[in-house]
């Protein structure tokens, strides 16, 4: 099974300057716009890029293929799995997002969901569109431009989607997730609600929460929403904001003291939050 470790080098390869990003316990995001030019690409991570808008005249090659030219449609998604060299040049502003998987994250993703050993991608042509990941890129895109910076667990919760749709559509094996459907038992959903009261100022992944009931990823968040009407991350901010309130309330702290202890990144993303969940600032809600 994966350990409990993010790799905080994932999206190094991707330049910083292209836009914002967020590193997940299951892997890493970029939102990425970028003006013509050329990138040679290598990684010993799992990289697919989605594109969000269409870009003509691009010139690339995956692997030992030989390069081709073709105009990318809105929602063409490419498929570089870790150690694949890829080469590309391109005529037109490309905006896309581009999400990195850490071999070991993928196989414990296609242990947990499909109850493989192993794992092979096989890349689609250029051109291939996938609306399914173009619905999950177009969230993430939302999640990233968030005013004050994207919340861990919606990227956690977003990419470990988006992996096992990879998986289900680009595995070798072709096989197709099965799993239970519906909510949580009532003891399940006690012990995950418990388990969110205690521990909703710290940092959190779906793998753990998941882990905590016996649920694969991916099922957990399915079940999660049914049961309670919301994400897992949403339901973390209501309660992270619960307790803000409280603070505020009281009087007796910082806004910016209230912020880190209540799980926030820092003030701007706890002002942020509660002006989008609840129409008020911090300072209002103080009175």
């Amino acid at each position: 099974m994966l350990k409990q470790h993010v790799d905080h080098r994932i999206l190094d390869v991707i330049p910083s300057g292209v836009g914002p990003r967020c590193i997940s316990y299951r892997g890493g995001a970029v939102y990425s716009i970028r003006e013509p030019g050329t990138q040679s690409f290598v990684s010993e991570h799992h990289f697919f890029a989605v594109m969000l808008a269409p870009s003509s005249g691009i010139t690339a090659r995956l692997g030992s293929d030989k390069f081709q030219t073709y105009d990318a449609p809105l929602g063409m998604i490419v498929v570089n799995p870790a150690d694949w060299d890829s080469q590309a040049s391109w005529q037109s502003t490309r905006e896309n997002i581009c999400v990195g998987i850490p071999p070991a994250s993928m196989l414990d993703l296609a242990a947990q969901e499909f109850d493989l050993a192993d794992v092979e991608l096989q890349p689609p042509a250029f051109g291939t569109v996938d609306q399914r990941a173009l619905r999950i890129a177009r969230e993430m895109k939302a999640e990233l431009q968030r005013p004050g910076g994207a919340n861990e667990l919606v990227i956690d919760s977003l990419v470990t989607l988006f992996g096992a749709h990879v998986l289900r559509t680009y595995g070798a094996s072709g096989r197709r997730a099965t799993g239970p459907r519906g909510g949580l038992a009532p003891a399940k959903a006690k012990l995950v609600r418990d388990f969110l009261h205690e521990h909703f100022s710290r940092k959190l992944s779906i793998r753990e929460l998941a882990a905590l009931i016996g649920l694969s990823p991916v099922h957990f968040i399915r079940a999660f929403k049914e049961t309670f009407g919301m994400p897992p991350y949403r339901y973390l901010i209501e309660l992270r904001l619960a307790a803000a309130e409280a603070f505020l309330i009281k009087g007796e702290l910082t806004i910016a003291e209230i912020a880190f202890l209540t799980g926030f990144s820092n003030q701007s993303h706890l002002t942020a939050s509660m002006k989008k969940y609840r129409h008020k600032t911090p300072a209002q809600m103080r009175g």
